[in-house]
């Protein structure tokens, strides 16, 4: 695998504790904490943590460069689907007509996003020229990899049911919005192994690599683990859509539209590694109080 079908791979697996929170919040009805915990996970990917990465590598390491083309593409779809997020929010905004149908067109917005991510995972996982190849030896063969995967799948269930139950608790406690929960508390929780992982790589001067598994994360929140949790709400007896608070669709679309900008020359810096860091600050300070 090159470096971005590897990047893929480890956000794939990054992203399941992710969908377990999702899914054990819907139950009790905390939709609110889902709905922002999807932005806040796109958000924290590629506002915080691409900005982390760019910091700490551009620091350690001065300028960096990665792969333009394969970012550029992956941000093109970070943004298309920042857009698809925000439509029924925006419908619901404005008054227009489909606000009566929010349900329905939160599941077709869900629908096509889905469809655009099987269209287009072949060519994000197909190698490019010039961009990192993997060579390491495998550690383990397949029996060992499969069961050390699904340990660790079973284990992020059971963490996240543990993690649900203690929320509610909390918020109370601390006077915290489901909002600000969803979009700081449990993005951050969910997607803490790729984020992780994305900044080492970028501190060992393996940019691809890094901006792979980062944004990859992200990508894949908008376009498999939303529509995932949206056709999972159908077995819930509270009704589930995609309308969120519209400060959250304002800052989601801002965020793809920042994050699209830094990453288009194909280079980092740590000056730009601090304005995304200086980003996030602000939108999550926006939520404290509640939206």
């Amino acid at each position: 695998l090159g470096s971005a079908g590897a990047g893929a791979v480890q956000s794939a697996l990054g992203n399941l504790p992710e969908l377990a929170v999702s899914l054990f919040a819907l139950h009790p009805g905390l939709g609110d904490v889902v709905r922002a915990s999807l932005v806040g996970s796109i958000l924290g990917n590629s506002v915080l943590m691409l900005g982390v990465a760019f910091l700490a590598g551009g620091l350690k390491n001065g300028r960096q460069s990665f792969h333009s083309g394969r970012v550029r593409m992956t941000a093109l779809l970070a943004a298309l689907a920042a857009a698809i997020l925000s439509f029924p929010t925006l419908a619901h905004a404005f008054h227009a007509p489909v606000q009566a149908h929010a349900r329905t067109f939160s599941l077709i917005c869900a629908g096509v996003m889905f469809v655009l991510f099987l269209v287009t995972l072949p060519g994000q996982l197909r190698s490019q020229p010039g961009e990192e190849e993997l060579h390491e030896p495998a550690r383990w063969g397949y029996p060992q990899t499969l069961t050390l995967l699904g340990a660790t799948g079973v284990g992020a269930v059971f963490v996240s049911d543990w993690f649900v139950g203690a929320l509610q608790p909390s918020l109370d406690k601390l006077h915290m919005s489901q909002t600000f929960a969803g979009l700081v508390v449990v993005a951050i929780a969910g997607n803490v192994v790729e984020n992780v992982i994305g900044i080492q790589l970028a501190l060992r001067n393996r940019s691809d690599f890094a901006i792979s598994v980062i944004m990859s994360s992200s990508l894949q929140v908008g376009l498999v683990v939303t529509p995932v949790i949206m056709f999972a709400s159908l077995a819930f007896a509270a009704p589930f859509t995609l309308v969120f608070a519209p400060l959250l669709a304002v800052a989601l679309l801002l965020g793809a539209v920042i994050g699209a900008l830094v990453v288009n020359d194909g280079e980092s810096t740590w000056e730009e590694g601090a304005i995304l860091v200086g980003l996030y600050v602000v939108i999550a300070a926006a939520f404290w109080w509640g939206a």
